[in-house]
């Protein structure tokens, strides 16, 4: 292959990453605070005194089917873009994978007879509770996967016993879940706020207060661990320590934004949405330094993303397709969160 040939690839490869850990990025904030959603749903029942129960599942309700729509996209993204690496991945990510979709038709079957029968309310809470915890741990599995050391290189089989056996696994899932109760918290707050629910703004922001500090020293753990079964990640990693730097200001940014105070003392401290802003920020300064650091494997070692993105030919077409459909469903969205999310009739009723 000529050196143009060589570039052309690489370049078609960067930019096919690029638009998966996109999908990957949206789809991980929009299913933190789904799942999260659903956690405190089940945690804060409509026989507490909190109304925060109520506001969890408000929220909940519109978004399920949005946040399952881009789970199509990033499947969709992988395979089309990426259509060498299907073999492998399969078969690293075929348990955690197929329990994912079990839990996700579970899910989605409970939230469709919650609409048509009154009496599945309280088991779609527990359903979605658990399945709100029990999703997430599956898919931040993939990523010490996907870092090596756990698929036996022989057979290509998933080294099960191997990967519950690890510490750097738990470090993982410590991470994932304290990420995704955090930052369903802080958008909550701020979507209390919209509703001008005092009680369960104070819920939600104490929880913020609480998780921040912890999911903050979870990452640090997982780093550190991480140099026991991926040595090579840790050290791209550290390379990459300035833009964690600013992830870890912008953290610290949205954090003191919900101790700052109010023009109105009646009200509570705190400007929830300019530290959820602050928050994504956040995720997406770590997330691309994460990114970044795995490059260039997909799977570590067998597979970088050059040797398994497909044809210049079919990527044009791929990206002239998203390109097309990015323009029809983004003002979609737009409107979604405009008419749920904004909307004063509906997140201020009860």
């Amino acid at each position: 292959m000529s050196q143009k040939g060589m570039d052309n690839g690489m370049s078609d490869a960067i930019w096919a990453i690029s638009i998966t850990w996109l999908f990957v990025f949206i789809y991980a904030i929009l299913g933190s605070v789904d799942f999260g959603a659903g956690f405190w749903g089940l945690v804060y029942n409509p026989r507490e005194r909190s109304r925060a129960g109520e506001i969890a599942n408000r929220f909940l309700s519109p978004t399920w089917e949005v946040t399952n729509v881009f789970l199509v996209l990033l499947v969709v993204t992988i395979v089309a873009f990426f259509p060498r690496a299907i073999a492998p991945l399969g078969t690293g990510l075929l348990i955690p994978g197929s329990l994912v979709l079990i839990l996700l038709t579970l899910r989605s079957a409970f939230m469709v007879f919650h609409y048509s029968a009154l009496r599945f309310r309280s088991t779609l809470r527990i359903v979605s509770g658990v399945t709100g915890l029990l999703i997430p741990s599956l898919l931040v599995i993939a990523l010490p996967i996907l870092a090596g050391g756990f698929i036996d290189p022989e057979t290509d089989r998933l080294l099960v016993g191997k990967l519950l056996s690890s510490p750097v696994t738990y470090a993982y899932l410590a991470f994932g879940l304290s990420s995704e109760l955090f930052l369903s918290a802080a958008f909550l707050a701020d979507y209390s706020r919209e509703a001008e629910d005092s009680s369960a703004y104070a819920v939600f922001r104490k929880y913020a207060l609480w998780l921040g500090p912890f999911t903050l020293a979870t990452a640090v753990l997982t780093v550190y661990l991480m140099g026991r079964q991926a040595e090579w990640l840790r050290d791209h990693i550290l390379e990459e320590q300035g833009w964690f730097l600013l992830s870890a200001i912008a953290f610290l940014l949205g954090y003191s934004a919900l101790w700052w105070r109010r023009k109105h003392p009646e009200r509570e401290r705190g400007f929830p949405r300019v530290a959820f802003v602050c928050f994504i920020l956040q995720f997406a300064l770590a997330s691309y330094a994460y990114g970044a650091a795995h490059l260039p494997y997909l799977v570590y070692p067998t597979l970088t993303v050059e040797e398994s993105v497909t044809n210049p030919a079919m990527f044009d077409s791929l990206l002239i397709s998203y390109a097309v459909g990015m323009a029809i469903l983004v003002p979609g969205f737009i409107y979604f969160w405009r008419l749920f999310l904004k909307d004063k009739r509906y997140v201020g009723r009860g």
